[in-house]
């Protein structure tokens, strides 16, 4: 029921399944800029971007939303990674004057979603954002346009004000559970990194370049080389796309993917969930000259697995 609404109608969901995280300091700028795939520089308070955290080898470790408010810096993750990035992170502060604090249960985050969200917002607040990553600081709550063909859009707002506006937008939004956002993020072909696909995926094998989320041009940072190199030196030969997995098979991101009859692996799955047509829909990262084959969960898997459409352009998918 929920799915259904969230495909057809206009949802609320709570987003504490993500983690925030909060980095403080005259050196949060410079500190950032040498770990973060995006350039830190042009988050100024009114937008927002994706970008990634990798290891020297270019694997990531985290893919984050990043965005400036009120002289901090916000990096927004996959809650399941937040103490071990965090600490990660803290590891190369070194003399830098940075502080790096788990903001996650002081800043409420919501998610309104559908045909009605911008309409919501409008009534609400006096003003929606328009563009994708457009931010807008509000004095009740502060307001990100997420990409995407569906209006969506997530709410910041201090802890003592969430439960009134989560009051006031539930009366026209339906409240959904958590794998109802992740099937928006799957519908807008957003990736993710969890635990089990940590260290699989250089950046542009989930799409990274495609949505912004990578600065060819801001300098040096941890795994630049790498990254840099299958941009400039080849063509990407593995790219995230969506899929339809039917109802039966079981399946979590990490889980392999093959071509029919064969034990050899094509691919990987990057985020799923139930989808609201049965079975689950998912992003999987593949192996292109392999989009042409049947594709399985395994040797016994008795339906194949139905590409679908990513609602944005690749480039290089040759």
């Amino acid at each position: 029921m929920e799915l259904q609404i969230t495909a057809d109608g206009t949802v609320l969901a709570d987003l504490s399944h993500l983690g925030l995280l909060q980095i403080n300091g005259e050196d949060r700028v410079a500190f950032l800029q040498g770990q973060l795939t995006n350039d830190v520089r042009l988050l100024n308070g009114s937008n927002s971007h994706y970008a990634g955290y990798c290891t020297p080898k270019g694997r990531m470790l985290a893919m984050f939303l990043a965005y400036a408010h009120h002289d901090h810096l916000y990096l927004q993750l996959n809650r399941q990674l937040l103490e071990p990035i965090m600490k990660r992170l803290k590891m190369y502060v070194l003399r830098s004057k940075v502080t790096i604090t788990d903001v996650s249960d002081n800043i409420v985050r919501l998610g309104l979603a559908g045909k009605d969200a911008e309409q919501i917002l409008l009534n609400r607040f006096g003003q929606a954002p328009q563009t994708a990553h457009q931010l807008l600081v509000l004095e009740e709550a502060s307001i990100i346009r997420l990409p995407g063909k569906r209006p969506r859009y997530e709410l910041l707002v201090a802890a003592e004000n969430a439960e009134h506006l989560w009051t006031t937008l539930s009366q026209q939004a339906q409240p959904v559970g958590a794998d109802c956002w992740d099937w928006l993020e799957i519908e807008a072909g957003i990736p993710d990194i969890e635990p089990a696909t940590q260290e699989a995926f250089v950046p542009q094998m989930i799409n990274l370049d495609a949505l912004g989320g990578i600065n060819f041009k801001k300098g040096c940072y941890t795994g630049q080389e790498i990254v840099a190199r299958t941009h400039y030196l080849g063509k990407v030969k593995r790219r995230t796309l969506p899929l339809h997995i039917p109802a039966g098979e079981e399946a979590n991101a990490g889980s392999q993917i093959f071509r029919d009859n064969s034990e050899e692996s094509v691919g990987m799955l990057v985020r799923v969930a139930p989808s609201p047509t049965g079975g689950m829909d998912a992003l999987a990262e593949l192996r292109l000259e392999a989009l042409d084959a049947k594709l399985c969960l395994n040797k016994a898997a008795v339906r194949p697995l139905q590409l679908l459409q990513l609602p944005y352009e690749l480039a290089e998918q040759e």
